[in-house]
């Protein structure tokens, strides 16, 4: 067939008999690579040739102007290496050459994996039964399996990959910071080398340019197009198709009024679902580096819509997407009109002098922080703190640490003075979304330009595009005094005033981590419950540091682990804490709902916003939350 196939390409009008006798498959309905191959015809091959060769002249067109309109930017610095990446890495390349016995065991693990690979593509040619179930998700089309080349790239791909980024783990004598970034730099280039990135050695890639005549070639070529030109020559992929998602319309709409507003906040009180709700309300706290609306997303997943089901008086704080005016506020600042004026309000609003609070990522490190400070001047309004995903001890911090070194700071300071005093989102965006670039970037440079798809819409997605800004002041002092020098914790950090000692905090405290949260890990939060002085109940989710938090109980999905009922204090370890722990399946709101119900008073009639001493200011989810990014 392929002899035909040959032949009529090279003389279609002397050899059309022999296209004829090709199966009559369309090749739009192929299913697998050889079907799409065995569907080609003169019609279709002419296609493909002209897109391909249209596609090609394009892309090099695009690249040149996305050169041209990066180096047109005068005011932002060009760098190769932005983070600083390449000497860690190169250091750890010098030591391990250095020791000829640690590089020689390492070039035999190779080798030797290698001859596994071999010895078992045998076994597969000769039709013995081998173990195939693919374990990464990037490979699991049938035909990464089924069609022995491809097979063997991916295997290939795999065991270099891992042989390459576990390289330093053969390395002694180097510091936790060269370590981190040499092993993120590593494993940046082992996925950007991935097989499944590039069209000619991606069978589903090829199998879609041979379904469309080399059209899904063009699409993505356009994708790449229009995402160059929203990035100004900067390639960030599109994740999401936002267009059907209309905040505070489908999205953020659990109802509710707007009871305060201040100069970084807003305060969102919610309808009440039942008829009667616990005295003590509950104040959210969410991160500033994101909107609120993770928190009531959609109908089925809103933590708000449960807590409100549960008979709470929820409030949810809504942070200023901050503009250049906003600079030069500080720790102290976010303190004073975030954590404190908030509390004002939510009292105002119910007579209660009590609040539950919550404080998620880097809305739990202001609350701990600032719970520290109230601990030293006496004030006790808060009568609980849960803390999700948050961290108050920065020594086991997680992969963004990363991002905190010398080189990686002055990339961050040049990017905020070229944005007039605020981080652009878009910096952020890339920082997170390079922690899990398979997932984040990777997979959407194959389906926007390899395979030529729209992303679809995901509301996740669509809450992770909606990224905020970073004022000066108060990003520069997170970085230094928690991801850089860890002062909270050791007991050297001051507020207003003030030097914090977290022990002062008696609150009793409901600490969640997540099993898989590569941005807060579990040790690390284990090691911010230790600090606290009062009674501290920390639990275990299943998935990361947004789905393991985010998991309604009607999903039943993941698992969690809960301490021993006999269990009252934390024990000494983080490894004591999680071998005490016992499984169970579906989310941990129910566990939290228990225990925040014993710290939520009586019953009382349903609180309407509006009935307190706060006038409503206009509806949910309120107008901070529609500010967008857009540089």
């Amino acid at each position: 067939m392929a002899e035909k196939i040959s032949r009529a390409a090279s003389d279609p009008k002397g050899d059309q008999a022999a296209f004829e006798q090709l199966p009559p498959t369309d090749p739009a309905t192929a299913t697998t690579l050889l079907e799409a191959l065995q569907a080609q015809n003169l019609e279709s091959i002419e296609s493909l040739t002209r897109n391909l060769g249209h596609a090609l002249s394009k892309v090099g067109m695009l690249g040149v102007q996305a050169v041209d309109e990066v180096m047109a930017d005068d005011a932002r610095p060009l760098r190769a290496d932005p983070y600083g990446l390449a000497p860690y890495a190169a250091e750890v390349t010098t030591r391990l050459v250095g020791n000829p016995e640690k590089m020689l065991a390492a070039h035999q693990d190779l080798w030797r994996g290698f001859s596994d690979l071999w010895t078992e593509t045998v076994k597969i040619s000769l039709g013995e039964e081998v173990d195939q179930e693919p374990k990464d998700k990037r490979f699991v089309d049938a035909d990464w399996q089924t069609l022995p080349m491809f097979n063997l790239i991916q295997k290939t791909y795999l065991h270099t990959a891992n042989w390459f980024t576990g390289l330093i783990d053969h390395v002694d004598g180097i510091d936790d910071m060269t370590r981190r970034k040499a092993s993120f730099f590593h494993k940046q280039l082992a996925d950007a080398f991935a097989p499944s990135n590039f069209l000619m050695t991606n069978p589903v890639a090829l199998r879609e340019a041979l379904r469309t005549g080399g059209m899904s070639i063009v699409k993505g070529i356009s994708n790449l197009e229009q995402d160059l030109k929203r990035g100004h020559g900067r390639l960030t992929p599109n994740q999401v198709d936002e267009r059907p998602f209309k905040i505070g319309e489908n999205i953020a709409i659990s109802p509710g009024k707007i009871i305060h507003r201040g100069e970084i906040i807003e305060i969102i009180q919610y309808n009440p679902t039942t008829k009667t709700v616990f005295e003590i309300p509950i104040l959210f706290f969410p991160p500033w580096i994101n909107k609120f609306y993770i928190l009531d997303l959609r109908q089925d997943n809103s933590m708000v819509k449960w807590l409100t089901e549960q008979g709470h008086s929820v409030f949810v704080v809504s942070w200023v997407n901050p503009g250049v005016e906003h600079t030069e506020k500080t720790f102290e600042d976010y303190a004073r009109l975030g954590i404190f004026e908030a509390l004002d309000a939510v009292i105002k609003a119910t007579g209660q002098s009590k609040i539950n609070t919550v404080g998620y990522c880097i809305g739990g490190t202001l609350l701990a922080a600032t719970m520290a400070f109230m601990a030293k001047t006496g004030d006790d309004r808060i009568n609980s703190a849960t803390f999700f995903a948050s961290q108050s001890d920065f020594e086991e911090a997680g992969d963004l640490k990363v991002f905190t070194d010398d080189a990686a700071i002055q990339y961050i300071k040049d990017e905020i003075e070229h944005a007039g005093g605020v981080l652009d989102a878009t910096v952020m965006g890339e920082t997170f979304n390079f922690l899990r670039a398979n997932d984040l970037v990777w997979s959407f440079v194959v389906n926007n330009y390899l395979m030529g798809k729209d992303p679809k819409p995901f509301d996740l997605l669509f809450w992770n595009a909606d990224q905020t800004r970073m004022p000066k002041a108060l990003h520069l002092f997170y970085l230094d005094n928690f991801y850089r020098h860890n002062r909270l914790s050791k007991g050297e950090m001051s507020l207003m005033g003030h030097k914090l000692a977290m022990k002062d905090v008696t609150t009793p405290v409901y600490m969640q981590s997540s099993k898989e949260d590569h941005i807060a890990p579990w040790r690390s939060i284990f090691r911010g419950a230790k600090l606290f002085g009062g009674p501290v109940r920390m639990i275990l989710a299943g998935s990361g540091h947004i789905a393991g938090v985010i998991n309604h109980p009607a999903a039943q999905k993941y698992q969690h682990w809960l301490p021993s009922k006999s269990m009252t204090d934390l024990p000494a370890t983080a490894d004591q804490w999680q071998q005490s722990l016992e499984e169970f399946k579906g989310s941990w709101w129910p566990d939290w709902a228990i225990w925040l119900a014993e710290r939520s008073g009586n019953q009382i009639p349903a609180r309407v916003p509006g009935d307190g001493e706060c006038a409503v200011l206009g509806d949910a989810p309120g107008t901070y939350v529609l500010v967008k990014s857009a540089s």
